[in-house]
């Protein structure tokens, strides 16, 4: 048991052990080309000491997992509270204390994964004696994933196993930084690889090569001839959308390819983001790239019949969409004070969960101006509140 870490359950020792807790993960530099293991296991024996039992789910390379535990009844009408344990690294950023050491100041809770997403984490831990003592006769779930900085590929197995594993519940609720207000919507992301397979030449003789950096080229500015495509149709197809911007964005952020200036290119390679907003078919945006490529590759290859364009995906997350009449908006808004519902500009797991058929929003403590920079943070007033709407939620499914 954490020495640490008091068993009362009022709501002032409550925020007190959940600082407690969030120290003790931000120990951890889980970092998502890291390994986990040592949080998940802080975690499953922290839960045991209360006599929560885990299911831990293994990544395939058996480096990172994912834990799932019940506190309360197994039966139908839970709520599954759910966040991420893995952050972004601290390479380059200019942080004024060890970011894997948390430092209070002024309200503030600083260390890498504060408010991203570890404090909506340790929040969850805290309570456990708190739900315990509330004579829950419907169970909060606790899920915590890992590879969410890079694709949302942890919870995605979690997700599969719950739907099996656990009696069907009334709400998700992903605790991403929102400062606790309800995130109903955010644009899901295809993350793209497209290598092009050149054939290199003299540049004196390039009507015989062909180019893989030129080729690449022209697939960068059919991408962004269709971002333009969709601003132009914004003003009058997409007035009043919550989203900035308020259509489909198709990004490129970095090339590389070619040897010498004076050889057609025999490799160039690229990333693509693209942003589409939920009320769009996913599918609809990769088919029709994959598409072009196809037929770009066919004009390659009139010309050499080595050449091609391979398009990967390296990740898929589903958007958010608002839900009428959602059961997960609404047991939020019960519990909380909270304004209009809002868009999110990052993606999340929640799309993923809303996909799989469960009531979701995004809420949580912290505020996303503060994720992924140097010196992150997490207002202690933001943790107190997280608590005491956990103490809430406790108390609805006690009845």
């Amino acid at each position: 048991m954490l020495t640490d870490v008091h068993h009362d359950t009022s709501p002032d020792l409550s925020s007190a052990n959940a600082y407690k807790v969030l120290e003790k993960l931000i120990g951890f530099p889980t970092i998502s080309s890291a390994c986990n293991l040592d949080l998940i296991a802080f975690v499953e024996q922290y839960l045991n000491d209360y006599g929560v039992t885990s299911t831990i789910l293994h990544s395939a390379c058996g480096k990172k997992a994912g834990l799932i535990a019940t506190v309360g009844p197994m039966v139908p009408g839970g709520v599954i509270l759910s966040g991420h344990t893995d952050v972004v690294p601290v390479d380059g950023q200019a942080w004024t204390s060890d970011p894997w050491t948390m430092r209070s100041e002024g309200g503030r809770l600083y260390g890498r994964g504060a408010c991203d997403m570890k404090g909506f984490c340790a929040a969850a831990l805290a309570m456990v004696p708190a739900f315990q003592a509330a004579g829950l006769k419907r169970p909060i779930h606790l899920a915590f994933s890992y590879d969410e900085e890079i694709g949302c590929f942890g919870v995605q197995p979690m997700i599969s196993h719950m739907r099996d594993a656990l009696p069907p519940v009334e709400a998700v609720i992903v605790g991403e930084p929102t400062e606790l207000d309800v995130v109903n919507a955010h644009k899901g992301t295809w993350a793209l690889m497209t290598r092009v397979t050149g054939h290199e030449v003299h540049s004196s003789i390039c009507h015989q090569g062909v180019s893989a950096v030129m080729v690449a080229a022209r697939l960068v500015t059919w991408l962004e001839d269709r971002m333009a495509e969709n601003a132009a149709l914004a003003p009058s197809a997409r007035q009043g959308s919550p989203f900035d911007p308020p259509y489909t964005t198709l990004h490129v952020g970095r090339i590389k390819g070619g040897t010498s200036g004076n050889v057609t290119a025999g490799y160039c390679s690229f990333p693509t983001d693209i942003r589409v907003l939920p009320e769009e078919d996913m599918d609809y945006w990769l088919q029709r790239y994959t598409d072009h490529t196809q037929a770009v590759q066919e004009k390659m290859r009139g010309i050499h019949p080595d050449v091609g364009i391979a398009v990967e995906v390296k990740a898929r997350v589903a958007g958010l969409s608002p839900e009428v009449q959602g059961t997960a908006e609404a047991l939020v808004r019960q519990l909380m004070s909270v304004g209009p519902s809002q868009s999110g500009g990052f993606g999340s797991e929640a799309g993923l969960f809303q996909e799989a058929g469960y009531s979701t929003v995004v809420c949580g403590p912290g505020s996303m101006m503060q994720a992924h920079q140097p010196d992150e943070y997490i207002c202690e007033d933001q943790m107190e509140a997280c608590t005491t709407f956990f103490q809430r939620l406790a108390d609805k499914l006690a009845v």
